[in-house]
């Protein structure tokens, strides 16, 4: 893992603490060495793990100092002991870092319904704290990962009035993805200094704009979040509208990186898609048939197969529900036009557009020729291995 990733002010750590079976590391933690300003977005399932109900709570005061986040236990549907676990989770980390436990957020990722581990994580509270660094983020990183890869950091860096600041994220997400709020975990740290209803408002932005346009599997988790704590150590202030877009640019930019990085490492995953829809009477409609594509299983497994199959497509958007005249509808792999008019292109296209499925990304142009309306998602294939993986995840 990249060590010049860093974030002034904040330091992180990453440890095995025996929550897994495997050692890997599984228990992480994000401090801020002054108080930052927190904002966050959580998961839209009803059915919501403890650590989730505890932050969105704490993010609404505004104010927090730390982030700990586990992985190999999601917490979830575990009553009031998970309530309590999750509470004492915080606990442990304000011990450790003189802190009122109402300052530390609490992230969980992994199986539903087991109960936490508390005595490992009592016994690693010491180790965690005691790791904390600036060149700790790839470690935390790594401590986050359930059926990734690899793991998810990511550095930008921007100017406002002479001031550089920076932003940092580090996520985790392979399956149970789709748009949703979040859809995974991901944790951004920057220096800039922002008070508490802008950030909000900026990181909804930038979330419905790149991690609310990603499809993996079409699941949703009890467990979503994705939480930003700015703690001004840079200078850079962010007041007025063109300071604003500047770092709403920025961590745009950033986003949307994070939510590539995602669907290519999804589970199982060998093909990135690109869902283009334009010409919908209105953004939302282009949404829906963009969105119905996208989770559709048999577009995804004629992907996975190399099956320019585009009547799939084509049946996938007469069913989004939107207003659509099919006798307009152009269909297009990368720049091979496949269907037009109504009709297909015929067999040299589908030749064309085979080529085209080989390759690990490519994109889908859907026009519709109804009015100005447009949307993007990413999505992926399914694959073999989508199922192996998720088969015996427990075991």
């Amino acid at each position: 893992m990249n060590q010049s990733i860093q974030c002034p002010g904040f330091e992180a750590a990453g440890i095995a603490a025996g929550i897994k079976k495997n050692q890997a590391l599984d228990l992480g933690l994000i401090y801020s060495r002054q108080p930052a300003v927190a904002a966050g977005v959580f998961t839209r399932n009803i059915v919501q793990a403890a650590p989730v109900r505890l932050t969105r709570a704490r993010v609404g005061g505004g104010r927090v100092r730390a982030i700990v986040a586990n992985s190999g236990n999601a917490n979830c549907c575990t009553g009031a002991q998970g309530e309590d676990d999750a509470a004492h989770m915080a606990q442990i980390v304000a011990a450790g870092l003189d802190l009122p436990p109402g300052d530390v957020l609490v992230a969980s990722t992994g199986v539903i319904g087991a109960f936490m581990p508390m005595d490992k994580i009592d016994a690693a509270g010491p180790e965690l704290t005691g790791a904390l660094g600036s060149q700790g983020f790839g470690e935390f990183a790594r401590a986050i990962m359930t059926t990734d890869t690899v793991p998810k950091l990511i550095q930008r860096r921007g100017e406002i009035d002479g001031h550089q600041f920076t932003l940092v994220a580090a996520a985790k997400g392979a399956g149970m993805i789709r748009p949703d709020m979040a859809t995974m975990l991901c944790f951004v740290c920057t220096d800039a200094q922002i008070s508490h209803e802008p950030l909000q408002q900026c990181l909804k932005q930038a979330v419905d704009r790149s991690l609310n346009c990603i499809s993996i599997d079409g699941d949703t988790s009890t467990n979503d979040m994705v939480l930003v704590l700015a703690n001004g150590h840079s200078g850079a202030c962010i007041e007025n509208d063109g300071q604003r877009k500047i770092f709403q640019d920025l961590l745009d930019d950033l986003l949307v990186d994070v939510a590539r990085r995602l669907v290519q490492d999804g589970e199982g995953v060998t093909k990135v898609v690109e869902i283009r829809v334009e010409g919908a009477r209105s953004d939302e409609d282009a949404f829906r048939v963009a969105d119905t594509v996208a989770h559709s299983p048999l577009v995804k497994t004629a992907f996975f197969g190399e099956d320019a199959n585009w009547g799939r497509i084509i049946a996938a958007v007469g069913r989004a529900g939107v207003p659509l005249a099919p006798e307009k509808i152009d269909l297009h792999f990368d720049d091979v036009l496949m269907f037009k008019d109504g009709m297909g292109c015929g067999p040299e296209a589908e030749v064309r557009a085979t080529a085209v499925l080989k390759k690990p990304a490519f994109s889908v142009g859907i026009a519709l020729h109804q009015g100005a309306g447009t949307a993007r998602m990413l999505t992926c294939d399914f694959s073999v291995d989508y199922v192996k993986i998720n088969a015996d995840y427990r075991t």
